[in-house]
């Protein structure tokens, strides 16, 4: 019974519609689905791997993207998403981006999209030539900074549909906060003034500006999220279910752990005492925001599989470096198939109820429980759309249902009354979880490929014998029949299916 009202409270539906009732004179089927052990290809979760690109005083460095290459990541590692750091040497003393520059940025974007993958998008000035670093560090003031995120706006909001998340970046070396000559002390970095920090949150302002309001940023450390918002640590500091998905900047601010199992306090990331609130905030911000991140170095036995395994679990981990640090992730063995499965969400279909037999515009019932057995929810927009898919026509319509609060380790209930198609016929009912950008939503193909971009970019159930390659639809097995001549209640007022080809 909680399940069935946190299902009402999830998709807003009153109780009746929430049991699939075929209509007074016809019958419903309920069918169930066997879980697949697959690996899948879902995008915005899962291992990426980590690209950068520079720019020097003299406008060389600039590796660009290679298409082919990204595409071998998702169709042959099942790896969707890059880590893409923009090095931007060259303008860390002067206001203006270079043309030439942004043209570079933009065409990577063009690129990432025909490859069928997403980005981790983190801008960056400097990286140190060796260890220790020595100063200056060579990032830049806030005032230029500023500049230069309103001259990326239009390149990173004409291209958000591809991105994931955005990294907080600008500040310090590698864009990750601490070695910087402007937002602390350089001589000591733990040194941070109040002024640094509204430096600091002036810039994440900005960023969160520059991008549309359904796109989120990650932070390096929980702190920082806590003294530029006013939070406090611990689970109370933490972003509630009614904050979730308002597109209030604390609700947009995420985490990125690029220390992940080295130390204690994973070389600073933690700053709490005791740690374990740090991590408690963590786990209870990533309910609703995205966590990733690297590992960084060999700490047995925290590092070992098993503590790894229930860290990424506790803390809602949806994506981790493949590349870095291969010391400590050549530990895990047979672990690295599983965290491959269950890095983010893994949704999939338990049971399905649905109507077998209703007239031209008659009511269709139907009920799903989908199940996540990921570590996290999506953190990006999904659209859930029901397909009525003929031999001739396909239609779909838009079911009143978030991805986003399907929490892994629970199983949600979406039941729905929508009306059926007005041309008799069979239609085979199928679930798409479309990215809702109009770019990728669409049976165009990708190109230089076979696949179509609903294909790429929609979610693939991790159910056995469901999965559409073509369309990226997921078959539930079912066919409704419409007749002229069946019996049943007329769907007025009803979610209607519009014709999609």
């Amino acid at each position: 019974m909680k399940r069935l009202i946190a299902a009402i409270a999830l998709i807003g539906l009153t109780l009746p519609t929430q049991v699939a009732v075929a209509d007074s004179n016809s019958s419903a089927t309920t069918r169930t689905y066997p879980p697949t052990t697959d690996v899948i290809a879902n995008q915005e979760r899962g291992f990426y791997h980590h690209t950068e690109t520079h720019y020097l005083a003299d406008g060389t460095g600039y590796t660009p993207l290679d298409q082919a290459t990204l595409r071998t990541f998702r169709t042959q590692e099942n790896i969707t998403q890059i880590l893409r750091v923009f090095y931007l040497e060259k303008f860390a003393g002067q206001d203006v981006i270079d043309k030439a520059y942004l043209e570079k940025v933009r065409a990577d974007f063009g690129i990432i999209r025909a490859a069928g993958v997403k980005a981790i998008v983190r801008f960056a000035y400097a990286k140190p030539p060796g260890w220790p670093p020595t100063t200056p560090y060579g990032d830049a003031p806030l005032t230029r900074v500023l500049k230069h995120i309103d001259q990326l706006k239009p390149i990173l909001r004409a291209n958000s549909d591809v991105i994931a998340v955005v990294q907080s970046g600008f500040v310090g070396l590698w864009g990750e906060g601490y070695y910087t000559d402007h937002f602390s002390d350089p001589a000591d970095p733990s040194i941070v003034t109040d002024q640094n920090w509204a430096d600091r949150r002036a810039v994440n302002d900005a960023l969160l500006r520059a991008l549309p309001a359904d796109r989120m940023v990650q932070v390096r450390t929980p702190y920082m999220k806590q003294r530029m918002f006013g939070v406090p640590t611990g689970t109370a500091g933490g972003l509630s279910a009614d904050q979730a998905y308002d597109g209030s900047p604390v609700a947009r601010v995420g985490h990125h752990n690029d220390c992940f199992l080295a130390s204690p306090d994973d070389f600073g990331t933690y700053l709490s005492d005791p740690i374990e609130l740090d991590k408690e905030f963590v786990a209870q911000d990533s309910n609703y925001l995205p966590q990733g991140g690297e590992t960084c170095a060999v700490n047995s036995p925290r590092s070992d599989w098993p503590s790894a395994s229930a860290e990424m679990a506790r803390l809602h981990f949806s994506y981790l470096n493949t590349d870095y640090n291969q010391d400590v992730l050549t530990t895990w063995g047979d672990g690295i198939t599983t965290a491959k499965r269950e890095l983010g969400y893994r949704l999939a279909l338990a049971k399905g109820t649905f109507t077998n037999t209703t007239r031209p515009r008659g009511a269709v019932s139907v009920s799903l429980d989908v199940r996540n057995d990921g570590w996290a929810a999506p953190y990006n927009p999904r659209q859930v759309q029901l397909i009525f898919q003929g031999d001739k026509h396909t239609y779909g319509v838009t079911l009143p249902a978030d991805a986003r609060h399907w929490a892994p380790g629970t199983t949600t209930t979406v039941a729905q009354k929508v009306c059926a198609p007005a041309i008799p016929g069979s239609y085979r009912l199928l679930l798409n979880l479309a990215d809702p950008a109009p770019r990728l939503h669409s049976t165009a193909t990708l190109p230089g490929s076979t696949e179509t971009y609903n294909s790429a970019y929609a979610i693939r159930l991790a159910n056995a014998n469901t999965w559409q390659p073509t369309t990226g639809y997921n078959n539930l097995n079912h066919t409704v029949t419409v007749t002229p001549t069946a019996h049943g209640t007329n769907c007025g007022g009803l979610p209607t299916p519009h014709l999609i080809h």
